[in-house]
C-alpha cells in the first residue's frame, strides 16, 4: 500500500507540475501576461513560444511566419517524431503582434469534444464572414511547437474536454496469477482457522458442561464451582462461543499477514535488479531497462504467448532507400536481411544471386553512412543517369521524389548540410535519396518548393522553383499522396505516389509501358521484405485544372461532417490517366539479435504471434528473415484478397456481401482445421497467416473460437494489415480463451491497446515516441533484450516468489499448529503455549529476513545457464513451482514439522526432571523450548531450500537464530511485569539444562529428516531440469558438448520455429509448401 501510495503521489505530482505550467494569455488591451494552465478558459487567446507544449486544444490564428504556418511535434499523441505542418486562416494570419489583439473579436462554432485526433469541423465568424476550420488549424494539447518562434491561438477545449484526455483510458489493474492463487491460499487458511476454532470451541463446550457433575470437578484447577462465565458449566454454550473468539485470535498466526509486505519489498528489489542489468542497457540510445511496475515480476517467468508488433519492434523503423525500378529497369545492389535469409533458404550462394544479372556492374563501394540511404548503383549515381536509355523518365522519377512530399528542410548554418523533418521515415528516405542522386530539395514556403537539380544539358546543378498549387494528402483510405505544381516553364504537373493496389488502376493507356516489368520488380522487392510505392505523373491542361481547383477549394471550405469524403471524391477525378515512372523500395531492417532472440524464445516453448499493419508479402518475408517461417513449414493463408471476395465487394447490398465474405472466411478456417488435424498426425509444423479484413470476421463472437483453435494449433501466427483495435482484440481473445499468460510488445501509439490488454505490456523505447513506453509495464530499448528479461529475470523472479510464498505458508503452518496441538493438550482452555512477545515477533524478526533474502538473491542456475538451456523456462509456463500439489506438499511439511516439534517436546519434558534439583518443566520452559525448536527448524529448512548462498543469506538465517537467543536473554532480564512468563527463563532454566540443548538438536534432525529424504530421492531418481543442470555445473560438465546434448535431449521438446528448427528441418529434404485455403 505504501509503495502504491508513493507511485500515486508521483503521478499526482506530475499532474500538479503540468497544471502549474505557465503560458502567456491575453488579458485585454493587447497585453499578454503569464497564467497557469489550470486557469485557462475556453475563448482565451494564448501565445505559445518555440519548444513549448500547447496548454489546451487551440485554433491557430497566426504565427511568426508571414504565411502563418507552424511546425508541430505530436510524439506524445501518436508516437510520431516527424513534424506536422499547420496553417492558420488567411484572414487571421496578419495578427503577428501582441497589440494586434487589442480590438480583435471573433466567434468560433465547432463540434462537441470527442476523441478523434484527425478530424475537426468548425467555423470562425469574423466581421460577419464565415470561414471554415479544419484539422489544419487545430493544435492539440501535449503537442510541442517546433521550428517556429511563436504562435497565437484561441482555446477551444480545456482539461478533460481536450482530445488527448478524451483518448486516455484508465489503465487496467494488473495482478499476477501467482498473487491471485496466493489469495486463494489465504482464503483456505482462513477456512482452516475458522474450522479448527469451531472444532475447538465445540470440544471446549462439551468439556466445560461436563466439568462439574454431582459435586465432582474434572478440571479442578479451573474451579468450575467458583468461576467466571468462561468456565461455567451452567453456561457452557456461551463459554464455547467466547472460546471461539479466543481461538480465532490465538490461531491467527496461521495467516501470514506479513507475507504481503515481504512480497512488496522483494518485488521492488527485483525491479531494481532489472533496471540495473547492464546486459539490457542500450548504449546507443543511453536507455536501460525500466520496470515501470513491480507487480508483474513473476509473471515474466510464465509467459506462454508473445504478441509482437513488427515495425519498430522486430524491425528498426529506420527506413533506408535501397532499391528502385525506373522505366522497367531495376536499380540498386543492396542486400536485405530477408534476401540473405532467402538465399540460405534456397541454398544459393549470396554472391551468385547478386551477380546473376550481367547488366549490374560489380562495386566494392562500402555501405553508405548516410541515414536513410543505402543505395548503390553507379548507373544512376553521380549524374550517370543521363546515359541511361530512358534518361527523361529517370529525371522525372527523381524530380517527383524531390517535390511530392510534405517534408521540411533544415539547413545547418555551420556545415550548410540540408536535413529533413518528414511525416514518416519513408518520406524522409525518399527526399534523402533524391538529394543523393542529384535532386536536392532545399527550401519550402507555403506556395513554393525549391530544388537544386542536375541539368543534363549543362552538366551542372541549377536551382529550380516549383509553385505549389495543391497538396492531395495521404490517408489510409486513399493510400496515396499527390501534389500539383507549376514549373518554371508554366507547365501544370501532377506528381503522385502510392500503393500498387490503387496506383496501377489509375494509369492511362499510354502510361503503362513499363507496367509488367514494374509489377515483376515490386513482387521481387516484396519478397525481399521491402516496402514499395509506385510513382507516376501527368501533365494537366489549364481548363481541367481550373475546374478541379474550383471544386476542390469549395469542398475544402465546407463546414460539414462529410467534408473529408467530398474532398477525396474530387481528388479522385484528377488522379487519373497517370504515366508510370517506376517504383521505390525501402527497407525497414531487422533489429540486431532478433532472429537469435526468437530462436531462444522458441526453444523455451514460448509462442510468438506477429500483429502488423504491413501487407502480407512483406510480413511473410520478415517471418522468413527472423525464422518464424521456415522451409518445409506449411502456410495456411486466409486472405480476403481473392477474385471471389472482390466480386462480392461490388455487390450493392452490403449486408449480403458481408455475410458472404464472412462465410468464405469460416470456410477457409474450417479447411485450415482439417490441415491442422492432418499435420498433428504427421507432426508437421503449420503457420497461419491472415489479413486484416478476414481477421475482422474471424474475431466475431460466433467465429473467434474456431479461429483461436486453428491459431493455437499452429507454430507461427502472422496477422497482416491489423488495425490497433484488432491487435487489442486478438490479445484479449488469446488471454481470456486460453487462460495462459500473454505478453504484448510494441513501440508505437498504435500498440497501446495491445499493451494494456495483455497480462504484461512491454514498450520498446524506439523512434516512434514514448506513447507505448508510457502505457507499458516494463520498457526495454531493443527486442533482443526480451530474451534476458524472460529467460533470466523472469525465471528467477517466478522461482523466487513461488518458493518464498510456499516457504512462508510452511513456517506459519508449522508455528500455528504447535499452538493448536498445545490447545488440544490443554483441553482447549485458550492458554497460549508461548509468551505474547514470542507470538508477535515470530514473523517480524526471527523468520522474516531469510525469506526476503530468498526472494531477492536465490538462483537455481546462473544467467549463462538459463540462456544455454532455455527450456528451463517451462517450469514457469507449466507453473510447476506453484502448483496446488507443491503448495499442499509444503503445507503438509509444515503440519509434519509442527507434529514432530510438539510431541517430541511434550513427551521428552512432561514427566522428566528438567533441572539438577529434580524440577519438571513448567509451561514457561516448555514454551521457550518449543519456540527454540520452531526457530531452528524453519530457518534450517530455509537453508536446505536455498540453491545459491550469499553472505547476506548466511547473516539472515544464522543471525535470526542468534537474535532469538539474544532476545530471550535480554527480554528475560527485564522486570517480571514486562517479561512476564519469559523472566530469566533462559538464564535460570533453559541454558543450564543439558536436556534443553539435546532436545533442540534431536527435534531439529527429526523435523528435517523427512524433507531431506524426499529431496534426496526426488533428485536422484526424478530430477527436475534445473537439478540436472546443477549436476552438470557441480561436476564441471557444462562445457562438455556430449553431456550437454544428453541433458537437452532428455528435457527439450520438439521446436517448430527459430533458426534451430530451420537448421534441423534443412537436414531433411522437402520444399516449402504454401496452401491457399
Amino acid at each position: 500500500m505504501g509503495k502504491e501510495a508513493v507511485e500515486d503521489w508521483r503521478r499526482k505530482k506530475q499532474d500538479i507540475d503540468m497544471n502549474n505550467r505557465n503560458v502567456k494569455v491575453h488579458h485585454g488591451e493587447g497585453v499578454f501576461d503569464y497564467s497557469k494552465w489550470k486557469d485557462l478558459k475556453v475563448g482565451d487567446i494564448v501565445k505559445v513560444e518555440k519548444d513549448e507544449f500547447f496548454p489546451a486544444d487551440l485554433i491557430l490564428l497566426s504565427s511568426s511566419y508571414d504565411d502563418a504556418i507552424c511546425y508541430v511535434e505530436t510524439m506524445n499523441l501518436d508516437g510520431e517524431t516527424n513534424l506536422k505542418v499547420k496553417q492558420a486562416l488567411e484572414e487571421t494570419s496578419k495578427l503577428q503582434e501582441d497589440s494586434s489583439f487589442q480590438n480583435f473579436k471573433a466567434i468560433i462554432k465547432c463540434e462537441d469534444p470527442n476523441a478523434n485526433l484527425y478530424s475537426f469541423v468548425g467555423s470562425l465568424e469574423l466581421e460577419d464572414q464565415q470561414h471554415p476550420l479544419a484539422p489544419q488549424q487545430l493544435l492539440l494539447r501535449d503537442s510541442k511547437l517546433r521550428n517556429t518562434d511563436f504562435i497565437y491561438g484561441v482555446v477551444i477545449f480545456t482539461g478533460h474536454d481536450t482530445k488527448v484526455m478524451q483518448n486516455s483510458t484508465e489503465p487496467p489493474s494488473k495482478r499476477s496469477t501467482v498473487e491471485k492463487r496466493m489469495d486463494k491460499i489465504i482464503y483456505f487458511l482462513f477456512f482452516v482457522l475458522f474450522f479448527i476454532s469451531f472444532i475447538g470451541s465445540i470440544f471446549f463446550g462439551i468439556a466445560t458442561r461436563e466439568d462439574l457433575q454431582n459435586g465432582v470437578m474434572k478440571r479442578w484447577y479451573l474451579r468450575p464451582d467458583d468461576t467466571t462465565i468462561y468456565y461455567d458449566p451452567k453456561r457452557a454454550a456461551v463459554a464455547a462461543m467466547l472460546h471461539f473468539l479466543t481461538a480465532l485470535m490465538l490461531y491467527s498466526y496461521l495467516i501470514p499477514i506479513s507475507l504481503y509486505v515481504s512480497i512488496e519489498i522483494v518485488k521492488v528489489l527485483q525491479s531494481t535488479f532489472i533496471n540495473q542489468d547492464l546486459h539490457m542497457y542500450h548504449e546507443e540510445t543511453d536507455r536501460p531497462a525500466h520496470a515501470r511496475t513491480s507487480n508483474l515480476n513473476e509473471e515474466l517467468g510464465q509467459v506462454d504467448t508473445i504478441l509482437s508488433d513488427k515495425t519498430g519492434t522486430l524491425t528498426c523503423n529506420s527506413m533506408e532507400f535501397i532499391k528502385c525500378s525506373i522505366a522497367g529497369i531495376a536499380y540498386g545492389q543492396g542486400v536485405t536481411e530477408v534476401e540473405r535469409a532467402l538465399a540460405r533458404r534456397k541454398g544459393v550462394p549470396l554472391s551468385q544471386e547478386l551477380t546473376e544479372d550481367d547488366n549490374v556492374p560489380e562495386t566494392s563501394e562500402a555501405k553508405s553512412s548516410i541515414k536513410g540511404f543505402n543505395f548503390m548503383d553507379e548507373r544512376i549515381m553521380n549524374g550517370n543517369w543521363i546515359n541511361e536509355p530512358h534518361a527523361n523518365v529517370v529525371q522525372n522519377f527523381l524530380r517527383l521524389l524531390a517535390v511530392c512530399h510534405t517534408a521540411i528542410p533544415e539547413i545547418d548554418e555551420e556545415s550548410g548540410k540540408v536535413s529533413y523533418e518528414a511525416e514518416s521515415p519513408d518520406e524522409a528516405a525518399f527526399v534523402v535519396a533524391a538529394r543523393e542522386l542529384g535532386f536536392e530539395f532545399y527550401e519550402r514556403t507555403q506556395t513554393t518548393i525549391s530544388v537544386r537539380e542536375f541539368n543534363p544539358k549543362s552538366g551542372k546543378t541549377t536551382e529550380r522553383s516549383y509553385k505549389l498549387l495543391n497538396i492531395l494528402e495521404f490517408s489510409s483510405a486513399r493510400k496515396r499522396m499527390s501534389v500539383i505544381v507549376r514549373d518554371e516553364e508554366g507547365k501544370l504537373i501532377l506528381f503522385s505516389k502510392g500503393a500498387d493496389s490503387v496506383m496501377f488502376e489509375r494509369l492511362a493507356r499510354n502510361g503503362r509501358e513499363f507496367e509488367e516489368k514494374t509489377k515483376q520488380h515490386i513482387d521481387e522487392y516484396a519478397d525481399a521484405g521491402l516496402r514499395t510505392l509506385i510513382l507516376a505523373y501527368r501533365e494537366l491542361d489549364e481548363e481541367e485544372y481550373n475546374l478541379f481547383n474550383e471544386e476542390f477549394m469549395e469542398a475544402k471550405n465546407l463546414v460539414s461532417a462529410d467534408r473529408e469524403q467530398i474532398v477525396e471524391e474530387i481528388s479522385e477525378k484528377i488522379e487519373k490517366d497517370l504515366i508510370l515512372l517506376g517504383a521505390t523500395a525501402v527497407e525497414d531492417k531487422l533489429q540486431n539479435g532478433v532472429p537469435e532472440c526468437i530462436d531462444k524464445l522458441a526453444q523455451a516453448g514460448i509462442k510468438l504471434w506477429v500483429l502488423t499493419g504491413d501487407k502480407m508479402e512483406t510480413a511473410i518475408n520478415i517471418g522468413f528473415a527472423c525464422s518464424l517461417l521456415r522451409q518445409g513449414m506449411k502456410q495456411i493463408i486466409i486472405s480476403s484478397d481473392t477474385p471471389e471476395t472482390k466480386s462480392l465487394e461490388k455487390v450493392e447490398d452490403k449486408s449480403v456481401a458481408e455475410a458472404a465474405i464472412k462465410e468464405s472466411v469460416i470456410h477457409q478456417l474450417r479447411k485450415g482445421k482439417e490441415l491442422l488435424a492432418e499435420s498433428d498426425e504427421n507432426s508437421e509444423a503449420l503457420a497461419l497467416i491472415i489479413d486484416g479484413k478476414s481477421l475482422t470476421y474471424a474475431l466475431e463472437d460466433d467465429v473467434k473460437d474456431l479461429f483461436l483453435e486453428l491459431a493455437v494449433g499452429c507454430a507461427s501466427v502472422i496477422c497482416c494489415r491489423s488495425s490497433p483495435k484488432q491487435k487489442a482484440l486478438v490479445t484479449r481473445l488469446v488471454k481470456i480463451k486460453t487462460g495462459s499468460i500473454t505478453l504484448a510488445i510494441g513501440d508505437g501509439a498504435n500498440d497501446v491497446g495491445m499493451l494494456q490488454e495483455a497480462d504484461i505490456g512491454i514498450g520498446i523505447s524506439g523512434v516512434e515516441g514514448m506513447q507505448a513506453v508510457m502505457s507499458s509495464d516494463i520498457a526495454i530499448a531493443q527486442f533482443r533484450f526480451l530474451e534476458r528479461l524472460l529467460l533470466v529475470h523472469g525465471h528467477w523472479c517466478y522461482r523466487r516468489i513461488s518458493s518464498m510464498i510456499c516457504y512462508f505458508f510452511y513456517k506459519n503452518i508449522a508455528f500455528g499448529f504447535t499452538l493448536f496441538f498445545y490447545e488440544i493438550y490443554a483441553s482447549f482452555s485458550g492458554q497460549a503455549a508461548y509468551n505474547d512477545w514470542f507470538l508477535s515477533l515470530y514473523n517480524v524478526f526471527f523468520t522474516s529476513l531469510p525469506v526476503i533474502a530468498l526472494g531477492v538473491f536465490d538462483q537455481d542456475v546462473s544467467a549463462r545457464l538459463c540462456l544455454k538451456f532455455p527450456l528451463l523456462y517451462q517450469e514457469g509456463v507449466q507453473n510447476t513451482l506453484f502448483s496446488w500439489k507443491r503448495i499442499l506438499g509444503w503445507a503438509f511439511n509444515g503440519v509434519l514439522s509442527a507434529t514432530i516439534i510438539f510431541f517430541f517436546c511434550i513427551n521428552a519434558m512432561e514427566d522428566q526432571a528438567f533441572r539438577k534439583g529434580g524440577e519438571v518443566a513448567d509451561l514457561e520452559v516448555l514454551g521457550a523450548t518449543m519456540y527454540t525448536c520452531v526457530v531452528w527448524v524453519v530457518n534450517c529448512q530455509m537453508a536446505l531450500s536455498i540453491s545459491y548462498f550469499t553472505y547476506i543469506q548466511h547473516i539472515f538465517i544464522w543471525g535470526g537464530i542468534l537474535f532469538w537467543y539474544i532476545f530471550l536473554l535480554v527480554y528475560g532480564t527485564l522486570d517480571p511485569s514486562l517479561s512476564t512468563t519469559a523472566y530469566k527463563v533462559l538464564i535460570e532454566a533453559c541454558a543450564p539444562a543439558p536436556s534443553y540443548w539435546l532436545i533442540t538438536l534431536l527435534v531439529l534432525v527429526a523435523s528435517l529428516l523427512p524433507y531431506f529424504a524426499y529431496a534426496s530421492i526426488q533428485m536422484r531418481f526424478f530430477p527436475m531440469f534445473n537439478q540436472m543442470i546443477q549436476w552438470m555445473r557441480n561436476d564441471g560438465q557444462t562445457t562438455d558438448p556430449e553431456y550437454v546434448n544428453v541433458v537437452r535431449q532428455r528435457s527439450i521438446r520438439h521446436t517448430t520455429v527459430g533458426f534451430t528448427a530451420r537448421f534441423e528441418a534443412s537436414q531433411s529434404s522437402g520444399a516449402s509448401k504454401s496452401i491457399q485455403v
